[in-house]
């Protein structure tokens, strides 16, 4: 009972305040406390809205762009060197559409490194993104990508195959963002 009050304190501390303070270091701070496991070098942007916080992993140079929902109530596990843009929604839960009390399930999502998900891309319940696959922007992901894959549209659908050798570092934390 304790836990889930924590749970909920954090949930409400950082979605009503902590998202708005232009600090990469403070919001990682205070997704941390709420234990959060974020790798080194990662940055998340102001106005991103986070639900489920301890049971986020988040990996080394992760951008995550503004205005973000990261719904980890299910499990949110997000790679090295990913790139996350403005307005992408991970969406953990869904109900259950036949249950007489309108039940609902939690099931994960995963990232794979090197991805990129472009501006305003969904990714639903029980995905997988593998590692070096791109999500083209407006997107809604309801089946797991292969690595290296580009995928776009409604649903995502394979557009054609990433050549990269995947050597950067997306690293991104400018001042007051």
């Amino acid at each position: 009972m304790l836990l889930k009050a924590w749970d909920r304190l954090g949930v409400i501390f950082y979605n009503f305040f902590a998202t708005h303070v232009p600090s990469h270091a403070f919001r990682l701070a205070v997704l941390r406390l709420w234990g959060a496991t974020i790798g080194t070098g990662s940055s998340v942007f102001r106005g991103t809205t986070v639900l489920g916080i301890r049971n986020i992993t988040i990996g080394d140079s992760v951008g995550i762009g503004f205005r973000c929902l990261l719904d980890a109530r299910g499990g949110l596990s997000i790679g090295s060197n990913v790139v996350i843009a403005s307005d992408v929604h991970f969406i953990t839960g869904t109900h259950l559409p036949d249950s007489d009390t309108f039940d609902y399930v939690l099931l994960p999502i995963t990232v794979g490194d090197f991805a990129w998900i472009a501006s305003r891309a969904t990714v639903l319940p029980d995905v997988t993104i593998g590692r070096g696959a791109v999500v083209g922007a407006g997107s809604l992901v309801r089946k797991d990508v292969e690595e290296m894959s580009i995928v776009a549209g409604i649903p995502a659908k394979v557009r054609g195959t990433r050549e990269s050798a995947l050597s950067y570092d997306p690293s991104y934390r400018p001042l007051f963002f």
